[in-house]
C-alpha cells in the first residue's frame, strides 16, 4: 500500500466476516452557513480493488479539477452509489445530527444494492437513533479518519463533495454576490461581506450562530430559535474562528468547521445537476 492512500484493508476484513457488499459513508456541508448537508454512500463488492480508479482519496486532498475528473470513472466502478441531501430548512428545524441522518436515509433509499455493513467516517454515529434504540441502516462500524484509510469512505467523500459543489455552483447564479461557486456556502471573506451588506438568502441556515451578528436578520429568526430552544443574546460570530458558528440541538456533539477555499469568482453558467452531469454541464 502506498503511504498516505486509503486501501481496501478494512473492507477486506468485512468480506472475511462474510459480507458481500460494504458501504462507505461520508458527509459534506456540515459546517457550511448555506446550502444542504449531503451524505454520500459508496457500495463496493469483493472485487472492487480491481475496478476503483487510481487516485481515490479523501476529497479534501484533491483539487476541484481532480475531483471532477475522477467522479465519472469512480461512480461507474462501484457496485452502487448515491448522495442524499437535507435542505438548509431541515438543518434549521431538525438540528445537524437529525439532518445528517435524514440525508443518509435518502441516499440509502436510492440504492439498488443493500449493504451488509456501513463504514462511517469519524467517532460519532449519526445514523443510529440511540434514544429510541432503532436504526434504518445496516450495522455501522465507525472508522476514525476513515476517508484517509478506507477506500469506500474516500469514494463516498468524493461523490458527496462533487455533487454538493455542483448544487452550490448553480445557486451562485441566483445569488452571485455570495461567491457560492467558490466557497460552497462555507465561511469566506466575500461570503461574510455579502451577508453583512445584504443579509441571508433563502438557502442560508437561519439558526446558525453567524446570524446573530448580522445587521439584517431574516424574518422569523427569533421564532425559529425559540422553537428549537436556542434563543439567546445575539453575538458577532463572523470572525475567522468558526468553531462556534454551528449551532446544533442541545447535546449535539458536532462542532462547526470551515473548508479553506480560494478567493471566489462571481457568477457561473447555469447547468444541470444530477448523477450524470459532467464537469462541463456543471459549469466548472
Amino acid at each position: 500500500m502506498t503511504a498516505g492512500l486509503p486501501s481496501f484493508r478494512i473492507e477486506g476484513r468485512c468480506f472475511a466476516d462474510g459480507c458481500q457488499a460494504v458501504a462507505g459513508v461520508d458527509e459534506v456541508g456540515r459546517g457550511a452557513w448555506a446550502g444542504p448537508v449531503s451524505v454520500g454512500i459508496a457500495v463496493v463488492g469483493q472485487r472492487a480493488g480491481r475496478k476503483i480508479p487510481k487516485g481515490v482519496r479523501d476529497s479534501k486532498q484533491l483539487s476541484l479539477q481532480e475531483r471532477e475528473r475522477i467522479f465519472d470513472p469512480l461512480s461507474r466502478s462501484l457496485s452502487d452509489w448515491a448522495v442524499g441531501h437535507a435542505s438548509n430548512e431541515e438543518c434549521d428545524e431538525l438540528g445537524m445530527t437529525l439532518a445528517q441522518r435524514l440525508a443518509a436515509k435518502r441516499a440509502l433509499d436510492q440504492l439498488s444494492v443493500r449493504p451488509d455493513v456501513v463504514l462511517l467516517d469519524g467517532r460519532f454515529d449519526f445514523l443510529v437513533d440511540k434514544a429510541a434504540g432503532v436504526s434504518d441502516f445496516p450495522p455501522v462500524r465507525l472508522i476514525v479518519k476513515g476517508d484517509a484509510t478506507a477506500c469506500s469512505i474516500a469514494a463516498a467523500s468524493i461523490l458527496a463533495k462533487v455533487t454538493r459543489d455542483r448544487i452550490m455552483g448553480l445557486e451562485s447564479d441566483h445569488f452571485p454576490w455570495y461567491g457560492f461557486d467558490s466557497n460552497r456556502g462555507y465561511p469566506a471573506p466575500v461570503h461574510k461581506m455579502a451577508l453583512q451588506a445584504l443579509g441571508c438568502t433563502p438557502i442560508h441556515r437561519r439558526s446558525w450562530g453567524f446570524v446573530g451578528g448580522l445587521y439584517y436578520k431574516p424574518a422569523g429568526w427569533k421564532e425559529l430559535l425559540a422553537r428549537r430552544g436556542l434563543l439567546r443574546e445575539p453575538e458577532d460570530s463572523l470572525g475567522d474562528d468558526v468553531s462556534h458558528d454551528l449551532v446544533g440541538a442541545p447535546g449535539d456533539p458536532h462542532a462547526g468547521y470551515a473548508e479553506q477555499e480560494l478567493r471566489p469568482r462571481i457568477g457561473a453558467p447555469l447547468a444541470r445537476v444530477g448523477r450524470d452531469a459532467g464537469p462541463e454541464e456543471a459549469g466548472r
